[in-house]
């Protein structure tokens, strides 16, 4: 399929083609199972090139975050080995430009002289303009072995890699909702079907247990003039004026916070928007704050959304002033000292 874009060749969809096209169309709808990054910790970037295309994968904790892979260019088969797998690199940095920025990244290749390119002393100009774009992380390049390097290997030799094809398959609808643990029934039985939220049962079932939650209730008991803003509903439940307080566990503001940002209702807002929409509803200490951070930390929104913001441009310097006798006014020299 990347041939019949490329310019001067005549557009033929045969059978190569539409297995082809299944079989991209099968793996972009299967979610697969990878682990989430975490920005706190460094990330592990193994890098490989061959004479067809580049391979690189993207690693924490020796769990696999991401893969990637491209053909070459027509300029890029010219390359020698030497700025061909500096290429590997440079295109992992670009590629997860969100996850390695202001993050320590050690990168691993098999070309055992790229771990001295920062140090090299004649550098041509491809190696110069890279060098400027690889500055700007904090990486460091070891040497891997080949053989050790296997999934970057495969992913730069795809059309090559047997063990990489996957055999195309047509299986019905009922089989595929099997799978999804999904049942038919009869409409019969819809109609007294009713959906609601379970996050505010399980905010009032963590409110029996938190020790937050107990002190404040004492304190209301006590009559303290700074909980006055707080108060108990019939079911014992504490409020911050018209919202819920939400008590301090993890796990039940990841579900709040995913379902405001991750349903297919709310379609990725914004920090401002996604704290606007909250705090009509819920209320917990230092809100707004971890917001931000779970917003910082959506890998959909950090490849997505644009900043709109001017980019700064360089530091001028201030224009000397130009003194003429005559702009000098007769009050000013009055007004200075007499230093004869």
């Amino acid at each position: 399929m990347t041939e019949l874009l490329k310019k001067g060749v005549k557009f033929i969809w045969d059978d190569k083609c539409e297995e082809a096209f299944h079989t991209l169309r099968a793996q972009i709808t299967i979610a697969p199972v990878l682990a989430q990054p975490d920005n706190t910790k460094p990330f592990d970037v193994y890098c490989d090139a061959s004479g067809t295309g580049l391979g690189c994968v993207l690693m924490q904790n020796n769990r696999v975050i991401a893969y990637t892979s491209r053909a070459l260019r027509t300029h890029e088969k010219n390359y020698p080995t030497h700025d061909l797998e500096l290429a590997a690199v440079v295109h992992a940095l670009k590629i997860w430009r969100h996850h390695l920025m202001g993050t320590h990244c050690n990168n691993y290749t098999d070309h055992k002289s790229l771990k001295y390119i920062f140090t090299q002393a004649d550098l041509n100009m491809r190696q110069r303009r890279r060098l400027e774009l690889i500055k700007d992380y904090d990486i460091e390049i070891h040497y891997h072995p080949g053989n050790l390097n296997v999934v970057a290997d495969a992913l730069s030799r795809k059309s090559h890699c047997h063990c990489l094809e996957v055999e195309s398959y047509n299986e019905t609808l009922c089989n595929e909702m099997r799978k999804l643990n999904l049942e038919m029934v009869p409409q019969a039985s819809l109609n007294y079907v009713a959906i609601e939220s379970m996050i505010q049962d399980n905010i009032i079932s963590v409110h029996l247990c938190d020790k937050s939650v107990k002190i404040i209730k004492q304190e209301l008991a006590r009559g303290e003039e700074k909980y006055k803003c707080f108060h108990l509903d019939h079911k014992g439940v504490l409020w911050f004026d018209n919202r819920i307080v939400v008590p301090k566990d993890h796990q039940l503001r990841r579900q709040i916070l995913n379902e405001a940002h991750l349903s297919k209702f709310s379609i990725y807002p914004g920090s401002t928007k996604m704290y606007q929409d909250l705090r009509q509803h819920y209320w917990w200490t230092r809100m707004k704050r971890e917001i931000a951070k779970y917003i910082s930390e959506c890998d959909v929104c950090q490849r997505i959304k644009a900043s709109h913001l001017k980019v700064v441009g360089t530091l001028q310097p201030l224009s000397i002033p130009s003194w003429k006798w005559e702009d000098i006014s007769m009050d000013f020299i009055v007004g200075l000292p007499n230093t004869s």
